[in-house]
Order: C-alpha cells, then structure tokens, then sequence
C-alpha cells in the first residue's frame, strides 16, 4: 500500500523562516498603509561586486560559441575553482586541503541537509542550541532523531548542547556520546565565535569519541578578531574528524545566484569506511553539479579585486551589526553578536515569549526579526536581527524600535 514518509509527518508546523514571511505577509495584507523593514531571514541586499559581474557576462558570452559552450559540470565542481578555494581558503591559512577533497555545490544549506545521508540511521545527533533548523529538521526527515515533545521543543533523541549567556553562548561538551556533532561558528543565530583553542578542544574530543563534527563556516567572511579560526582545519587533526560546508551567500552575496562547497579530507573515516568516496557517491548521482557560469563567478571571488570589493561589501553589513548593537544597547536592552558575525541576539525584555516580541515589534514599530524559539528550546525569551539591511533601513528600524 502506498504510504507518505512518515518521518516527515513528525514535524512540527512549517519551516521557521516560512512561518516568520507568513505573519508578515498578512500583516501588510491587513495594513497596506504601513511600510515594514525586514531585519529576519539573512538574505544579503547590496548588488553582486563589479568583478564578479564581468565574470560572469564573459562565461554567458562563452556560452554564445562552440568552443566556449559547456554542459554537465565535472561531479566535484571545475577544477579551477576548486584550485582557488584550496588556495585560498585554505592553504594560505596553513591548511592541508586538496583540490580533490572540495566538492562544488548549489550552497551550504543543500549542503548541511544532506550531508547526513552518508551516516547510518541510528547515529545520535548533537547540535548547539539554540541552532539553524536545517540541523535537527533533516535528521527528523531522516528518522534519526525519535518522538517531538510539542510542549519543551525537545526531540527525544537529540543531544542537546545548550548555549547560554553563562557560557559566552558556546557550547559546552554533551554527557552522552554523540556520533554527529553540528557546530557553526562565527554562530548563526547568536553571532558567538568561539576561540582556537575552544575549537581544537572539539576536535580533540570527537577524535576520542569517534564523532564526526560536521562544522558550518558560512560566516567566516565576517571574522574580526585575531584568535577565532576561519576554518576546522586550522585544528591539528581535524581532517581526521570533520567534514567543513561553507557558501557564497554570505560573503560574495550570492544568494541569488547559489554557490557553496563541502570539504571531505580523504583521511575521514567512520567505522573503516571513507567518507570522502561516499559523498563522492551521492554526490555523483543526486547532482548535476552548480552552472559553469556560476563557478566561473565563484572564480572571481578570489581575484585580488574581487577581494577588495568584497572586503567593502562585509564592511558595509558589519557597520550594519555595529550600528544595530549600539543602538539597541542605548536602548536598554541585553544584546550580544554584531562582531564576528551579521547577527544581533537580544534577550526579550520584561520576560516576553520571543513570538510575542515578533508581534510586539512588528505591531509597534513595523520591524520584522526572528523569533529565538524557532532555533531550539534555548532560543526562548531571544530574538535574532539581521544586519543584511541596506544602512538607511538598518537606522530606521533601529529609530523605531527605540520610540516603541
């Protein structure tokens, strides 16, 4: 008898950013008089680098010829932006990676939801908490995670690692022993960053535990301090225990046009077996690899202009941060994030719900964040703000919200 996936029936109301653009939705369908700033879903807003640009008119014109035309990428991705994130990304930061150890994608979050088909079933799952849904919403799509309890926000089998005030919002280890630990620094939502030496405590744990961490740096465009590592594998011995995804989105603002990439060292393995000819595998099969245009825009990131200018454009969004910090602080509230990473985390005042705050703010001052309770039971009594807004709207958000 033909029957839907029962694991996907286990999922509580929509996809968190869903509901957030439904509320607002109906809330200019109600007053069309009003005008709302966004300062919610992290979507960057300033227009694609010059550079990038041109690099992407002479591949479309390439297309235009015989000789320039190209189909189907390579599975991995083409080798010479494999070689430029290797380089760069990597090997000017004293790491070991191999072009042959990137795989080219659409984007991270593809990425992070399907990384978790190479591990078996019953791996237990760590994440941080509060944390980006995508995390625990595959592994429940994957039947990895047991019974939803409506009322905490907790799945049965999650390993949850809270991150609190107390803790400078860093996770602490877990008392049971976790097979996939998801962490992501510079963090998406809180803004924490964690130091060398906190992350190197990770790997050193995974490694005696036989975890695999599966570590997100989609943020590290947005590091300003010395002592916080752009990528795992600044950590001794982490290309034995870590799989690293990153995107474009965030630093080269392409959003609109998706590119990420997994790095799996070859020397990754769970129980004998290489993870790096897995993802190969899937890889392989379930993708048709990112456009050549595309890579050949990806490219360009890593030209020297292309550098400069996106080093104006990360520039442009943490002024952003700083602005949207200060200002809420003069305001009276508890704010952390906005240093190495475009998030503002605030703690809700006089002891609202987050959801209540969303309406409060919404209602009040025309200005839409995100709820810390769509990131985990953690997130309660939080609320996440964005610094990809344009300056102008990023000040009169900040100017609404203190005449509330």
């Amino acid at each position: 008898m033909l029957k839907a996936n029962q694991d996907y029936l286990k999922l509580p109301g929509s996809y968190l950013f869903s509901t957030v653009a439904k509320k607002q939705r109906e809330f200019q369908e109600k007053n069309p008089e009003r005008s709302v700033i966004r300062l919610s879903i992290g979507d960057v807003t300033q227009p694609i680098a010059p550079v990038i640009i041109e690099a992407l008119h002479r591949a479309v014109d390439e297309m235009a010829t015989a000789e320039g035309f190209h189909g189907y990428a390579p599975d991995l991705g083409y080798e010479f932006l494999r070689s430029a994130i290797a380089e760069n990304d990597y090997k000017a930061r004293g790491c070991d990676i191999e072009p042959d150890e990137i795989f080219v994608s659409d984007g991270a979050k593809g990425d992070c939801g399907n990384i978790q088909e190479i591990f078996d079933r019953n791996c237990r799952v760590a994440v941080c908490d509060p944390v980006y849904p995508v995390y625990v919403d595959t592994n429940v799509m994957a039947g990895r995670t047991g019974s939803y309890d409506e009322k905490s926000g907790v799945w049965s089998d999650v390993i949850y690692m809270p991150c609190l005030k107390e803790n400078n919002f860093a996770p602490l280890f877990p008392e049971e022993k976790p097979d996939l630990i998801y962490l992501c620094f510079p963090n998406n939502p809180t803004g924490a960053a964690v130091t060398k030496a906190q992350l190197q405590a990770w790997v050193d744990y995974a490694k005696r535990n036989k975890a695999v961490i599966i570590y997100d740096a989609a943020y590290e465009a947005y590091i300003s301090e010395e002592d916080v590592p752009h990528s795992i594998y600044e950590c001794e011995g982490a290309e034995s225990c870590a799989i690293e995804i990153r995107s474009f989105s965030k630093n080269a603002g392409f959003t609109g046009l998706r590119l990420g990439y997994t790095v799996i060292p070859k020397a990754l393995e769970a129980d004998g077996v290489k993870l790096h000819a897995l993802w190969a595998r899937r890889h392989g099969t379930k993708y048709n690899g990112a456009p050549y245009i595309i890579q050949r825009a990806g490219e360009a990131v890593y030209s020297p202009a292309g550098k400069e200018q996106l080093k104006d454009q990360v520039a442009y969004y943490m002024k952003n941060a700083a602005y949207i910090r200060e200002g809420l602080t003069e305001a009276g509230y508890t704010v952390s994030g906005g240093v190495n990473a475009p998030y503002i985390w605030l703690e809700t005042p006089d002891g609202m719900s987050s959801w209540e705050f969303f309406d409060l703010l919404l209602e009040k001052a025309g200005v839409v964040g995100t709820p810390g309770s769509g990131f985990g039971p953690s997130g309660e009594h939080y609320f996440r703000l964005t610094a990809f807004g344009s300056f102008e709207n990023t000040v009169e958000a900040i100017k609404r919200i203190k005449e509330m």
